[in-house]
């Protein structure tokens, strides 16, 4: 029962077992194509959900309110967030348009590397939302 298991309501344990079996389900759809589109489909639109969220909902604290051009930078990357996590997710829908149930090579080389990616855009997520949520 892995964290994408819908009807097992996912991984309850914990937040570190919850990131370990995240992350091994991140590792386990590099190498299966069905798996690789779930992932970069709730990836993607959970990624524009959380941004979307922070700059409707969770005005810029601390570091951000020092200067204009912070405060103007804490919403450029919450859009830029946005932004990456609609393509996450359209690339997932891309892959999944494929002919081919194997998946042609090149579309799932172009998913693993937006999936990877996708961590780095997570953990600027994390950093700024961390950022909010210390006032």
């Amino acid at each position: 029962m892995g964290s994408l298991d819908v009807e097992a309501g996912g991984n309850t344990v914990g937040d570190m077992a919850e990131a370990a079996v995240t992350a091994a389900d991140m590792a386990e759809a590099t190498l299966d194509v069905a798996k690789l589109r779930r992932v970069l489909v709730a990836g993607g639109v959970g990624q524009a959900a959380a941004a979307v969220y922070m700059m409707l909902f969770r005005p810029p604290a601390g570091l951000f309110l020092l200067s204009r051009s912070l405060f103007r930078a804490y919403y450029c990357v919450l859009a830029a967030i946005a932004l990456f996590g609609v393509v996450e997710a359209w690339t997932g829908l891309w892959l999944s348009h494929d002919d081919d149930p194997a998946g042609s090579p090149r579309r799932r080389a172009v998913g693993v590397a937006v999936l990877w990616v996708s961590v780095l855009t997570l953990l600027i997520l994390a950093a700024v939302g961390g950022f909010a949520i210390l006032k």
